[in-house]
Order: structure tokens, then C-alpha cells, then sequence
């Protein structure tokens, strides 16, 4: 008798993928944007970043109108970006302002390149997806950085997974317990706690009540005497997730991360952690930060293998909770946002919950 074939669960081709572009992203941190052009890929859209000689910085779509080659393969001139192929230059509006040879005007409408809205802040240059506007919105500006008696450290790593993938890693706590075991939670028994879930238009917040100190390395560093925290896992419209502890008066850890897509299933994220210790933070930093990496590593290996499942099954099949809190309401902020559904709220809706940790 001949055994039927199994068929893999039915996906429908779903994945959860939203295109954002009325937002702003990270492009790159300010350090490296120099004279010389920089490629780099936003939403599946190739983008040259350049900082004129002035220090201005630009940020064009990648192909000269003219015959279609690379800004990115040009060079700086002044104020201007240089095609490498016949030598048109653009300032940072796009516009053309020198054709050489040419006897008559260099500025048309149809020789403009495409700018994109651009900004710096916070030692990050900033990109907004929606070309040739004016946005009326500035980009997120992290808290604490500067602040008396706080340490910052920031990080940018990769991660093959969607946007709404990597975000959710970052705001679940369920997995922490098992993939980052005795770094971070799983080494204890579970402790029943309340969880208060507040969803507006633009971004949703987890408080986490009666959570004793997380086991494991990171917290006892953080926290060596032990104490209640005071948890929050918050997302913010479009890409980013934030993670808040306070542990007593003196200890303070806030992670906040920005997560750039450039396609679909590859995502770049850049993470800003500023605290305030007892110990002092000269003494956390070189502790911290590798322990942050090798967490974060974990969940690259995961998020890649998650993503590689969705292709071969042709899509996601995914099995809810209520302990998967916040990935299904930023789903549904995401996809509010996409389809142009956004309604401004002043309060938010409200809902508690039980889970163990």
C-alpha cells in the first residue's frame, strides 16, 4: 500500500510584511556619512547618502536620470554629487545643476533626480521613504542620551526576518525563558504577575506588575541585590521597539531600538541602551554590551531560521495566545497605517491579562 504524500498546512501565501514609507528610518549613523557616496537600501528602494563639502547631508534615489547608472559610483563635488558616467551633478533637492558640455540650461524636470527627506539627530541620519515632500513629523528622538548619570552605548546588527518578526522577538518575554536561559530569565521558578496592555493609533505598551528581578547574568548585574522591577515593552510606529527595567531607585536600563527594513525579510537594527547603575557605568559598559550581543546573536540564529520556515512553507501559518501580547497589536497598527486607517485617539484601549515568567 502506498502511504499518501503529506501536504504542509495550507499558508494562503501570508506573510506579515507592511510597506511604511510615510516614516522616518535609520539610515546609517552619523559617522559614516562622508564626502564619498554611500548605497544603502530602505524598503527595497536604493538610496546615495552623501555630506556635501559644507557638511550638508543628501539623499537621492540611486540612478541619474540620464542614462540610469549609480549616483553611488560618483563622487562629491562641493555641494554636489557627480555622476560617474557623463559627469551630471545634483544638489541635495535633486536638482541638476551642471551638465557639462551642455550650452543651455542644466535645470528640467525631467533631469531631476528623486530626493528623499533627511535629517540628523542623535548621532543617526535619518531618512524619510516618501520622496520629494516635505514631511510635517520629525524623527523619534531617543530618551536619556546625555542625561546626568547615565551611560550610552549603541549597537547596529542584522537580522534576516521582517520588521514586525524582528520587533516582536525584541517585546516577547515567553521566549526569554528558554532560548536565553541563565543569561537572562529560566533559571528560577515562574512567578505569577499581571500584565496592562494599552494599544493607541501610533504605539502599545506592556506594563509588566510584580515581576521580581529577572534571573539569570544580566539582571544580577544590573541588580546584584535583587528588588521588584518596574517593566515596560512599549512599540512605536513605524519600527521600533523599546524595552524599560527599573529595578529599585538606583538602577534604571532603558533599550530602545530602531528597525530599519531593507527588503521584506532583512532588517537592520539599531539599538540605543542608556542606563544608570549603582555600579558605575565605566564598570557595566565592557560587561553589558557583549552580553547584549551574545542575547542578541541568539535571536539572529532564531529569527533566520523562522524566516527561512516561512519561505519553504510558502508563507506563515501562525497559533496565538494571550501571551503573545504585543506581536498581534503591532500587526494590527502596522496594517492600520498601510492601508490608511489610521484614527487619532486620545485614550487607549485597555486590557490585563495573567502569564508567568
Amino acid at each position: 500500500m502506498i502511504e499518501p504524500r503529506l501536504q504542509p498546512p495550507a499558508t494562503k501565501d501570508h506573510v506579515s510584511v507592511a510597506h511604511l514609507p510615510a516614516f522616518w528610518y535609520i539610515a546609517c549613523e552619523s559617522s559614516a556619512l562622508t564626502d564619498k557616496p554611500r548605497a544603502i537600501t530602505i524598503l527595497g528602494t536604493p538610496l546615495v547618502l552623501f555630506r556635501t563639502k559644507g557638511g550638508k547631508p543628501g539623499a537621492l534615489l540611486d540612478r541619474c536620470p540620464h542614462r540610469n547608472v549609480p549616483l553611488s559610483i560618483g563622487a562629491v563635488v562641493g555641494e554636489r554629487i557627480q555622476c560617474g558616467y557623463h559627469g551630471w551633478e545634483f544638489d541635495t533637492q535633486g536638482t541638476c545643476q551642471l551638465v557639462p558640455g551642455l550650452c543651455t540650461e542644466p535645470e528640467a524636470k525631467g533631469r531631476r533626480a528623486e530626493r528623499y527627506p533627511i535629517a540628523e539627530q542623535d548621532g543617526f541620519v535619518w531618512v524619510f521613504m516618501t520622496p520629494n515632500v516635505d514631511p510635517d513629523t520629525e524623527p523619534f528622538r531617543f530618551p536619556n542620551v546625555g542625561d546626568k548619570g547615565y551611560t550610552t552605548a549603541y549597537r547596529s546588527v542584522e537580522a534576516q526576518a521582517s520588521v514586525h518578526a524582528t520587533i516582536e522577538n525584541a517585546l516577547d518575554v515567553p521566549h526569554t525563558a528558554y532560548l536565553h536561559k541563565g543569561l537572562f530569565r529560566g533559571t528560577g521558578e515562574p512567578n505569577e504577575i499581571d500584565v496592562v496592555v494599552s494599544r493607541w493609533h501610533d504605539r502599545v505598551e506592556a506594563e509588566y506588575i510584580g515581576e521580581p528581578r529577572p534571573e539569570g547574568v544580566v539582571g544580577k548585574l544590573l541588580s546584584p541585590s535583587g528588588g521588584m522591577v518596574t517593566h515596560f515593552d512599549r512599540f512605536f510606529m513605524p519600527s521600533i521597539a523599546q524595552v524599560e527595567y527599573r529595578i529599585g531607585d538606583e538602577n534604571h536600563i532603558l533599550v530602545t531600538s530602531v528597525c530599519t527594513p531593507v527588503t521584506d525579510f532583512h532588517t537592520v537594527l539599531h539599538a540605543v541602551i542608556s542606563f544608570r547603575t549603582r555600579i558605575p557605568g565605566a564598570l557595566v559598559k565592557p560587561v553589558l554590551q557583549p552580553l547584549a550581543m551574545k542575547i542578541f546573536g541568539q535571536d539572529a540564529v532564531v529569527l533566520k531560521l523562522q524566516t527561512e520556515a516561512i519561505h519553504r512553507f510558502g508563507g506563515e501559518q501562525y497559533v496565538s495566545t494571550e501571551l503573545d501580547i504585543l506581536g498581534p497589536q503591532i500587526w494590527r497598527l502596522m496594517r492600520q497605517a498601510e492601508r490608511g486607517e489610521v484614527v487619532p485617539v486620545d485614550e487607549p484601549v485597555v486590557k490585563t491579562l495573567k502569564m508567568r515568567v
